[in-house]
């Protein structure tokens, strides 16, 4: 009986060895390739992130042939920064191409009592003046993603954007009431690149923009700056949590038909950490 148990044993302990080794070693081999890293395998993205920006606004405004002041929504209004709310979608129909959207609302309400003369659309705010002022910038942005390279650790691509801009800014004081509107989509050109440290955890860049150059046109000029980049924690392929960098740089000046006078001028600089969730389907 002792040595049919022992027979068992020798036979069973070798089995047991060659199993554990087995499974070890597919826990620790290294991807394959053909095998994309975490995160990667999906036709469906969503994320939300809270983004909490420092801002640096400037605007003035013509009318009545009569010339704005530069007002500084900080210094002349008392604009303080806020944290706002980021939604973003991305449709991969194949493995190098994308469709994304974003939509990034800002809005700014504040109190403040002038400490100096300012002249907005044409009208004299007289120092001392208690005033209301309102910036509300919702940016929408319409990308289609080509990524020529395209690797199991990351890509690189480009990308052609339509950024839809509507901006509403006014000004309120118990004697007057003025504000401009903006709507406009403006074409950008961009690129994104994208590297994965480890099969979970990858580094994302991109930059976008446009500019009117002065060989173009002297009486206008506008450019759109945008720059993301964030890391991203892949917990499964379905969900992750990102960490990010992100600024907008929206400027325009339009001069007189002598081309020195400014007749409209808007310097929007919103620029700050962010924190997000992302799922994948």
């Amino acid at each position: 009986m002792l040595l049919r148990t022992v027979a068992r044993l020798t036979l069973l302990i070798p089995a047991a060895l060659l199993l554990t080794a087995a499974s070890a070693h597919a826990q620790f081999t290294p991807r394959t390739l053909g095998d994309p890293a975490t995160g990667e395998r999906y036709h469906i993205e969503a994320s939300a992130d809270l983004w909490m920006p420092t801002t640096d606004m400037r605007i003035s405004s013509e009318a009545l042939g009569i010339i704005g002041t530069d007002i500084d929504f900080k210094k002349d209004l008392g604009l303080t920064d806020q944290k706002t709310k980021g939604l973003h979608i991305v449709l991969r129909p194949a493995r190098k191409h994308r469709f994304r959207f974003q939509y990034v609302p800002l809005k700014f309400e504040q109190q403040a009592t002038l400490t100096r003369d300012i002249v907005f659309q044409g009208i004299r705010y007289k120092v001392g003046l208690p005033v209301n002022s309102l910036l509300d910038w919702k940016a929408y942005r319409f990308t289609y993603e080509y990524d020529f390279i395209y690797r199991d650790r990351g890509f690189v691509g480009f990308m052609l954007d339509s950024k839809y801009t509507d901006v509403t800014a006014s000004l309120q004081s118990p004697i007057d009431y003025e504000k401009i509107h903006a709507r406009a989509p403006i074409p950008t050109l961009g690129g994104i690149a994208r590297y994965y440290v480890v099969p979970n955890i990858s580094i994302t860049g991109e930059l976008s923009g446009f500019k009117i150059p002065d060989s173009i046109s002297k009486q206008y000029k506008a450019h759109y700056a945008d720059l993301d980049i964030y890391g991203t924690l892949n917990v499964t392929n379905n969900f992750g949590a990102q960490f990010g960098y992100r600024t907008f740089d929206l400027g325009y000046t339009i001069k007189e038909d002598d081309e020195v006078t400014t007749k409209d001028f808007g310097s929007f600089v919103v620029k700050g950490i962010y924190f997000g969730a992302v799922a994948r389907f």
